[in-house]
């Protein structure tokens, strides 16, 4: 018997029984943080004696908040949640192992996620149209157009897989859809023996901000897509034990304050803290006060304060959104009966409540929030807005170049007519991203901002392009019955779409005279956004600096028309009677934002926009979709492409090989991130994903990124190693230029070379690449193409001073060996400067069900003479070395799920 039998019991909810893990009765349960309990409880449920067992659930039962992270354990997602650029990757795969099946002489149907599995088309829509009345009419008719293949493929997967749902385009932003309808908090589903089980909600995204859905109490954050793969498939994901910061809330917003200046307030306190690798938790009798899209908008930030989560815990504020959303009254007596049998009920002024213990500690008195914007490239630099015209004129002289031009310059538009723009000036001024668009608070200050400046005959000034892009239908409507949206629209802030948008870049292209002014005389304008990333050369390649504000003040940014500006002391225009009109004369009260709140936002708006959420609208259901269990690959598309991985492959694995004979393809130093050896962003015409379209007769003007073509391994292959901060010291060791990028020395060729064409080389003539490099090597976001590509150049070991935990796992799930050099040494103290060739004994222990300590190395220089030494084996889990003996993760779960 194990715990996970021990723990099997029956809770009473809503008039059912349902069979749940009782973690309540278990020693140490009491203190430990919310989020650690919620990792109990998935671990118990998911004990399966060899990569969980009893002693991994002691283990954290036993938490030390004081001790520094080492304990590994595997957290098994209840959920997964995609959007369409990091998603379709994830499809890709699945329809590629249907074909793997049916070769092997299998049933492909037996490929399905295996845990509920949800996409939500939301990163294609681009700004093209805006200030009109079809906007968003206009710009989905675009996006189809530019999509049609991804989304054809997607449709087709819609109904070709169990377990996995699509959301269609025009419909929402991922995490709105995701806390106002596909989250449960609590999750139940029908067993073998005809009971019921309920448990607790979790969920893994393909996107940073999954921990918007921390508000509701659900534990999750974003992942890379092996990781989203592996959980889709029900394979657990690796973790350590993370120290857990308790972040207190007392008092309550003051008059003026949103929760946006809230959130901004909390991120730069954390980043100064340091929370990276932590989870951070929100606790105490004030939270009692923060409603659930407060809790959103703070969870929503988690990325950009470092932490893993933000959560909040389950109580009252948790049921009474459940029920506004449209849950049902069942599901709402589930999550409360089960919170509280499982000790998971958050409310402090419960007489039974426990505090928990924490790491560490911060505390914030909401009474003493003021208003805020964060930038000019980063969300955790705040600005207090009372200082923010000053601010401005102390960052703006770094921008600017010898080249620009400090007199105002004359444009003329036949949109919006004839002005002058000048350095500062607000060329973009969006009301878009999750982070806001979630908050019926902020959204209903900035309809009612609009109402008052509408009243008094104010105007955003003529070279703003004005967006309004919700996070969901039930925004729209409630803007709409508010009576809000008219004075929206009469200033510029028609609805462009239901996505992103402006958040990820796709701000679409400023006027063309706007644009030609702004580079012809090096201009140093900026963009206000209401969303939570501001880096530089994200929002628009025609802004430098970009700020992050609230919704009202997105919209009071439009009618300053610049930076440059002192909201106290300047005011916005005049009034028809020629009185000037200040920002004080037409910001909202608190309570009549409450007001209008309370009178619009229904349970009847969440109820009918999600009635047929994955219906779509004429376009999708129009699309021409291929029928079937198996997709019907195009050989001429250039974004969907049948993957190679499973070419070759038998029913039973060959066994793992030592390795001989294997060159060098890359001689990196420390801390090479996941973004130097993932394909991302725009790529030039003359490399090797440029001249692979420009061969196919895709012009430049329509690459699209290499986000938008993740499901094309042929494209992120090129691109793999390619990022333009990448040195790759090996072209150094051959006496040539280190030349930025994705270059390498062909040893075969005996020339230079880019990396994807010596690797082409390399592979043709059967040598096995290693990659050499330093310390933290791997750091930054999961991505998954940072170890898909490495292992279709050849790469069958990487060899480091260390590793970051997530990219290690990533490469054994993808059939690459990772290897440590011994605890003190580098390639440097060896002796090694790449134009070796390396073999690699003892990794055939693995046939044998023993993962080795170490394997031994020999590196034999061009002169004959070896240098030797044994390498660490960064195979840490009994789960990892299955994946590996299997050449990764994909082939493991596929010949598992035929068995």
């Amino acid at each position: 018997m194990s715990l996970r039998d021990d723990q099997l019991a029956t809770l009473k909810a809503a008039g059912k029984d349902f069979d749940y893990y009782n973690i309540a009765n278990l020693d140490g349960i009491d203190h430990l943080p919310y989020s650690l309990k919620v990792l109990v409880e998935n671990l118990v449920r998911n004990i399966d004696g060899a990569n969980i067992t009893d002693e991994h659930v002691k283990t954290l039962l036993d938490w030390d908040p004081n001790a520094e992270p080492s304990h590994e354990i595997q957290f098994t997602p209840s959920r997964v949640i995609m959007q369409d650029f990091t998603g379709v990757p994830c499809i890709v795969d699945l329809a590629t192992m249907r074909d793997a099946v049916k070769d092997l002489g299998g049933d492909p149907e037996v490929i399905n996620p295996q845990v509920q599995s949800d996409m939500v088309i939301d990163h294609s829509v681009q700004i093209d149209k805006y200030g009109i009345a079809d906007a968003v009419q206009q710009n989905m008719d675009i996006e189809y157009q530019r999509n049609g293949e991804r989304y054809q493929f997607l449709r087709w997967g819609q109904q070709a897989f169990k377990n996995f749902r699509v959301v269609p385009p025009g419909t929402g932003i991922i995490h709105q859809v995701n806390i106002e309808y596909l989250a449960k908090v609590v999750m139940s589903k029908a067993e073998a023996n005809g009971n019921t089980l309920a448990y607790l909600d979790s969920c893994v995204g393909t996107d940073s901000h999954t921990t918007t859905e921390n508000g509701l109490g659900v534990l999750g954050w974003g992942v890379g897509g092996i990781e989203a793969e592996a959980a889709m498939l029900g394979q657990p994901i690796s973790m350590l034990v993370p120290r857990v910061v308790g972040f207190k809330l007392t008092g309550s917003i003051p008059e003026g304050v949103t929760a946006t200046d809230v959130v901004l307030t909390i991120t730069a306190m954390l980043r100064k803290h340091g929370v990276v690798g932590k989870f951070v938790e929100f606790y105490g009798e004030g939270i009692a006060s923060v409603p659930l899209a407060n809790r959103a908008t703070i969870g929503n930030m988690g990325p950009e304060f470092g932490s893993t989560c933000g959560i909040f815990p389950i109580d009252n504020v948790t049921l009474d959104y459940l029920r506004l959303t449209g849950r049902s009254e069942e599901q709402v007596a589930l999550v409360e009966a089960y919170a509280k049998a499982n000790k998971l009920w958050g409310d402090a002024s419960d007489p039974d409540y426990v505090e928990p213990q924490y790491s560490e500690y911060e505390e914030l008195d909401l009474g003493t929030v003021v208003p805020s914007i964060a930038g000019p490239k980063r969300p955790q630099d705040r600005i207090l807005l009372s200082e923010a015209k000053e601010m401005f004129e102390k960052t703006a002289p770094a921008y600017e170049t010898e080249k620009t031009v400090k007199d105002p310059v004359a444009v003329s538009t036949d949109f919006r007519g004839d002005f002058d723009i000048e350095n500062g000036d607000v060329a973009i001024a969006s009301i878009t991203s999750c982070t806001n668009t979630s908050n019926p608070s902020v959204m209903i200050a900035a309809g009612l901002i609009a109402r008052n400046a509408h009243a008094k005959g104010l105007k955003p000034k003529p070279w703003v392009k004005t967006s309004l892009a919700p996070g969901s239908q039930v925004v729209a409507d409630y803007l709409k019955a508010a009576g809000l949206q008219d004075d929206l629209d009469a200033l510029g802030y028609q609805l462009v779409g239901f996505g992103c948008a402006t958040c990820i870049g796709n701000s679409g292209p400023l006027l063309p005279e706007i644009s030609e002014a702004i580079n012809a005389n090096d201009l140093t304008v900026t963009a206000v956004l209401s969303g939570n990333r501001n880096f530089e050369g994200r929002i628009s390649p025609d802004v430098k600096m970009n700020y992050l504000a609230s919704p009202p003040l997105v919209i009071a940014y439009a009618l300053a028309g610049t930076m440059d500006f002192d909201f106290e002391t300047q005011p916005l225009g005049t009034d028809a009677d020629g009185n000037d009109v200040y920002l004080k004369d037409i910001w909202p009260t608190n309570s009549e934002v409450a007001a209008v709140v309370d009178g619009t936002v229904s349970r009847e708006m969440f109820l009918k926009d999600y009635a047929s959420v994955f219906d779509g609208d004429h376009r999708w259901k129009g699309l021409d979709v291929p029928e079937g269990e198996l997709f019907a690959w195009n050989d001429k598309s250039t974004y969907v492409r049948k993957q190679t991985f499973f070419d070759g492959m038998k029913a039973t694995p060959d066994p793992v090989a030592d390795i001989h004979g294997a060159r060098v393809l890359a001689l990196l130093g420390d801390s090479v991130t996941t973004d130097h050896i993932s394909p991302a962003g725009a790529f030039k015409a003359s490399g090797p994903a440029g001249k692979y379209l420009t061969e196919r007769g895709v012009e430049p003007k329509n690459f699209n990124s290499y986000g938008s073509r993740r499901g094309n391994h042929e494209i992120m292959v090129r691109g793999t190693f390619g990022n333009i901060r990448l040195r790759n010291q090996l072209l150094a060791s051959v006496g040539e230029e280190v030349t930025p990028g994705g270059f390498t020395y062909d040893f075969l060729a005996k020339k230079p070379t880019t990396i994807f064409e010596a690797s082409r080389d390399y592979i043709d003539n059967k040598v096995p690449l290693v990659v050499l490099a330093g310390k933290e090597y791997g750091t930054g976001s999961s991505r998954d193409w940072a170890a898909k590509g490495t292992v279709m150049l050849g790469v069958k070991a990487v060899i480091t001073e260390s590793f970051e935990r997530i990219h290690r796992s990533n490469l054994i799930g993808m059939g690459v060996l990772p290897l440590q050099f011994p605890a003190g040494e580098s390639y440097e103290s060896l002796g090694l400067n790449g134009t070796e060739t390396y073999d690699i004994a003892g990794v055939e222990k693995l046939n044998e069900g023993v993962t080795p300590k170490t394997v031994h190395v020999t590196a034999t220089h061009e002169d004959g003479s070896k240098t030797e030494f044994d390498a660490v084996v960064r195979i840490d889990t009994p789960g990892e070395a299955d994946y590996y003996r299997n050449g990764g993760i994909l082939q493991y779960v596929l010949r598992n799920l035929m068995k």
